[in-house]
């Protein structure tokens, strides 16, 4: 494991469905992630947070493959694949929704929905009944195009376009980033209820409180390294967080 501070962790638990371990991720001769160790295991809501430049993009990347680690190991569903494809990764079973959702605004919902399942010939109908069945809202604005949607709207569209490709982890990239604060509350409302419908998450945040309130466990990033790492409900109470991110 990391270097980093342990609070109220279980090394019981089972193998884990994504670990990496010991990563060392560079920018040409700046070195991004120092030694990173994490894990999600299936069914788990895990958040990793961290200031601006602490290293939470470069980790997403890591873990899908756009950048490779110079050192460390990526393990998915118990196979190394830190020399695999990003599109072999996709369908292993990991899928994304980026920072600012990124949706094909000239497009409807029903044809970002359908992009979404590319690797499945646009999807079933059993893939889209589960979609709307999470998102009813989704149904009743297939025909609209996405780009005139609202905020909270978009960003289940970004969800339900994630879905689709029947992912095992979904990770989430700053699902708050521009949204008011009530859509916040929303969004992170459709976060939890994606998890609760057994899809595992490692939701990537600035915004700790949030984060913490719906996680299982969570991990703190500054300047590249793993600097604090437990159970939601601890890292909640911790006084170094607590002043760093939760401003009390």
């Amino acid at each position: 494991m990391s270097e980093a501070s342990a609070v109220g962790t279980n090394a019981d638990w089972a193998e884990p469905l994504l670990s990496l371990d010991s990563v060392d991720t560079f920018y040409g001769p700046i070195h991004i992630l120092q030694g990173l160790s994490l894990e999600v295991r299936a069914g788990e809501l895990v958040c990793l947070l961290g200031g601006n430049a602490s290293g939470k993009s470069t980790t997403l990347k890591t873990i899908l493959g756009i950048v490779r680690p110079r050192n460390g190991v990526v393990r998915f569903a118990g196979e190394d694949v830190t020399r695999r494809t990003t599109s072999y990764r996709i369908q292993r079973g990991i899928a994304i929704v980026p920072e600012n959702r990124r949706l094909f605004g000239p497009m409807t919902v029903l044809e970002n929905l359908q992009m979404g399942a590319y690797l499945h010939n646009g999807g079933t109908k059993e893939d889209f009944d589960r979609v709307y069945g999470l998102f009813p809202l989704l149904y009743e604005r297939r025909a609209q195009l996405a780009g005139t949607l609202s905020g909270g709207e978009q960003q289940m569209v970004a969800m339900g376009r994630a879905l689709m490709s029947k992912p095992r982890l979904l990770l989430m990239d700053e699902p708050s980033m521009g949204l008011a604060p009530i859509l916040v509350e929303r969004s992170f409302e459709i976060i939890k209820q994606v998890h609760e419908a057994g899809v595992a998450m490692l939701v990537v945040e600035q915004n700790a409180n949030v984060s913490l309130s719906i996680a299982d466990r969570g991990y703190v990033l500054s300047t590249g390294r793993l600097v604090l790492e437990g159970k939601a409900e601890d890292l909640r109470e911790h006084e170094d967080l607590r002043k760093a991110y939760l401003g009390r």
